[in-house]
């Protein structure tokens, strides 16, 4: 993620730690985390992943784009995202994601277009989970999936629909970025 991003995402799980007076040790539970790796979320020296930030704003009642984004959503009837226009957000140097709602109120689903940068095929994959199902339909390029113990490989055109609370991660092939839509529900 970029740094000035993740300092406000780091403000503002800061903020939101204040303003329900909540402990560091109770929301490094709520986490799964140790209290230093939360600590390190706040001061915005370590990535948090976007399922920590699900889990977050799970537990307390917060959209997921407001923590991401800083934004809260403000439309109820509909939302319209025009091409390449989404909030977005870099998670590290190999994921960008564009919030394809942000802007409705109450959502059921958090809809994303996902961009996958291709980094060194011998790097394992990063598994992490949320609460929650997840669909993925693939854009462009290939991308394996690790879902538990098994690898899936998935092409342009190819989608799948699982259940987040399994460790789940991927990684973009063939040294070309992966643009996927990610659903999560």
């Amino acid at each position: 993620m970029m740094n000035n991003q993740l300092k406000q995402i780091a403000q503002r799980l800061v903020g939101l730690r204040d303003a329900l007076n909540i402990s560091v040790q109770e929301m490094a539970d709520t986490c799964g985390v140790s209290e230093e790796t939360y600590r390190q979320y706040e001061s915005g020296t370590a990535d948090i992943p976007v399922s920590t930030l699900h889990r977050i704003g799970a537990r307390y009642g917060v959209e997921l784009p407001a923590l991401m984004f800083g934004d809260e959503p403000h439309m109820n009837a509909y939302f319209l995202t025009r091409k390449g226009k989404g909030a977005a957000v870099e998670r590290s140097r190999a994921y960008k994601y564009q919030s394809l709602a942000a802007g409705f109120m109450n959502r059921k689903a958090d809809p994303f277009i996902v961009t996958v940068e291709p980094d060194r095929e011998t790097q394992p994959i990063h598994l992490n989970t949320h609460p929650g199902q997840e669909f993925n339909l693939i854009l462009e390029g290939r991308v394996m999936l690790q879902i538990g113990n098994n690898d899936l490989i998935l092409e342009t055109g190819d989608s799948i629909y699982f259940d987040a609370n399994r460790p789940h991660g991927m990684k973009a092939l063939d040294g070309r970025p992966v643009k996927f839509l990610a659903i999560i529900i």
